[in-house]
């Protein structure tokens, strides 16, 4: 016995993120233990407990908030959900993360910020990248200048007929994604880039749909890190061909690697050889991100992912999917709860 304290945390949701992503990191990670569960569906909640060893279930969520045997809330349940779940985790005075996106609307993410900010209480989300060993090299070639002065960062990623027409899938439904794919895979680059660069401060984006489906299946964005980084991101969900390339341009050379497939990271400098640096996720993926949010619970220690940093990026992913209605943002006001 170490005497490390752990969090007790009681996860709403037991959906594909909460089985094979999250739930197994919060079992596994150092400083907490996954407490309870509990979901819309009682039943679900009981079959997934019993067969990840988790010793308490509780019949609805709001039981498990208010629960005295839980220290703090996770919340993976689809994204319509997620601010009613976590203003009640912040009246019960509980720390909370909130699976990505925070929340369907702008509005209600700067509620759950707010909320949180005046209860004097700690928010996450779970952008998990900012926390993989993979990103965090990256990171630490773009602070060494392996390429120079960053200038430039383009993404495309393309999916064949990601979108379905018709489903029960939240990702497609305009009631709980209305900007579709987009709103679950973009925001994990877009994230990203503000841990890389620092906060966007002008945007504008384009939206188009090719058949009959109920959300948005290709998306374009330009926009600026601070006045001199640029950005392009294109999303496509119904291609003719996969693709996830992420090319950072340095006034030296590129670093090129994938969001979300398993590619090396590649260092391309303009005038030397090209080499290539392989590190892979770990399993269950979100491992690294837990262990720092019990390390932040229980020690005070940072998390790079905060209600802040993410609401940084759901006011981006907002901006791009309304197109020319708001093409400029304030660099000091995005990401304050109080704009």
């Amino acid at each position: 016995m170490t005497g490390e304290p752990e969090v007790r945390w009681g996860m709403i949701g037991v959906g594909s993120v909460a089985e094979h992503k999250s739930g197994p990191a919060f079992l596994q990670a150092a400083g907490g233990m996954l407490a309870a569960v509990a979901s819309r569906r009682a039943d679900q909640a009981r079959d997934y407990a019993t067969r990840h060893g988790v010793p308490m279930v509780f019949s609805t969520p709001e039981a498990l908030i208010a629960s005295d045997r839980v220290d703090a809330v996770y919340i993976a349940t689809p994204p319509s959900s997620h601010a009613r779940y976590a203003l009640a985790a912040a009246r019960a005075g509980k720390p909370c993360c909130i699976e990505k996106p925070m929340t369907v609307h702008l509005e209600d993410a700067i509620e759950v910020c707010q909320a949180f900010e005046a209860a004097d209480l700690p928010l996450f989300v779970s952008y998990y990248r900012r926390s993989l060993p993979r990103f965090r090299a990256v990171a630490e070639a773009i602070e060494r200048g392996d390429i120079g002065d960053i200038e430039s960062v383009a993404w495309t990623l393309t999916r064949v007929g990601a979108t379905p027409v018709a489903g029960e899938n939240w990702r497609v439904h305009p009631d709980e994604a209305p900007g579709g794919i987009f709103e679950d895979l973009a925001c994990h680059g877009l994230d990203l880039f503000d841990q890389f660069f620092g906060p966007v401060t002008e945007v504008e984006g384009s939206t188009l749909t090719y058949r009959d489906a109920p959300v948005p299946e290709r998306v374009e964005a330009h926009w600026r890190h601070g006045a001199a980084i640029d950005g392009h991101g294109l999303w496509d969900f119904a291609a003719t061909r996969r693709s996830d390339e992420v090319t950072i341009r340095g006034h030296r050379g590129r670093l090129r690697f994938a969001m979300f497939d398993d590619h090396p990271i590649e260092v391309i400098p303009d005038d030397g050889d090209a080499s290539q640096l392989r590190i892979d996720n770990p399993v269950p993926i979100q491992l690294p991100h837990v262990i720092a949010l019990n390390r932040a619970l229980n020690h005070g220690a940072p998390h790079p992912s905060t209600g802040r940093s993410a609401l940084r990026t759901q006011r981006i992913s907002d901006r791009i999917l309304r197109g020319p209605d708001a093409r400029r943002v304030s660099a000091t006001t995005i990401g304050s709860p109080a704009d």
